[in-house]
């Protein structure tokens, strides 16, 4: 691929919506959030849930796709910098700024701070986002703890106590299987996401150094 190329290529990368891809995203949030709304399912999901697994899973969830459009913005405004370095503000850093700055002293050093920049934020999100399943199955383990528990306290089965019974072993079930749902779906959820963000900064990278390396070759 001749430098030309490379060029037109690192240019039609810069078109990317990144901000806008996350805002649509959250349009359909938006919007399947108030259809389940209606539908009854989150009152369904909270009920059903005594240990609060499900509504600290949502939370959790809810301020990471939250960061994560803070992310989207920082990546593109520092895309946006890369090819109009005069747009910058007063005081805000430029991460292929200090990357040409910091690559005339120590090459090795300034790759490290620009990818500590691009993905460092990155790997405490998706540590969160492993969260999501960890208390997914936590909530497993909690309803299958009190369907057990529902099981040694029958002593011997009484058909008059047989409604209670039911009761009590669809609860611990209920708590299971939902949790684990919702874990597992807002993992996925904030995995794209995360994913998303991972390759649009990988293509920053790539660039930053290509122009970097170009200008010194001039």
């Amino acid at each position: 691929m001749t430098s030309r190329s490379v060029h037109l290529a690192a240019a039609g990368r810069d078109a990317e919506p990144l901000w806008l891809e996350w805002l649509t995203l959250i349009g359909a949030f938006a919007f399947c959030t108030w259809l389940l709304g209606i539908k009854g399912v989150w009152a369904l999901l909270l009920g059903a849930d005594p240990t609060g697994l499900t509504l600290v899973i949502l939370v959790v969830f809810v301020a990471a796709t939250l960061w994560c459009g803070q992310r989207s913005r920082e990546l593109q405004r520092q895309r946006l910098l890369l090819r109009n370095p005069q747009q910058a503000r007063p005081g805000e850093r430029v991460w292929a700024a200090e990357y040409a700055a910091a690559s005339a002293r120590d090459a090795g050093t300034a790759a490290d701070l620009l990818l500590e920049h691009s993905h460092g934020p990155h790997g405490t999100a998706w540590w969160v986002n492993g969260i999501q399943l960890k208390l997914g199955l936590l909530g497993k383990v909690i309803g299958f703890s009190m369907l057990a528990l529902s099981l040694g306290k029958l002593q011997s089965f009484d058909p008059a106590q047989s409604q209670d019974l039911l009761r009590s072993l669809t609860g611990g079930l209920g708590v299971a299987l939902l949790t684990t749902m919702v874990g597992l779906v807002g993992n996925i959820l904030l995995g794209l996401q995360l994913t998303r963000l991972d390759r649009f900064a990988d293509a920053l990278v790539a660039d930053i150094q290509h122009t970097a390396i170009t200008k010194d070759g001039d």
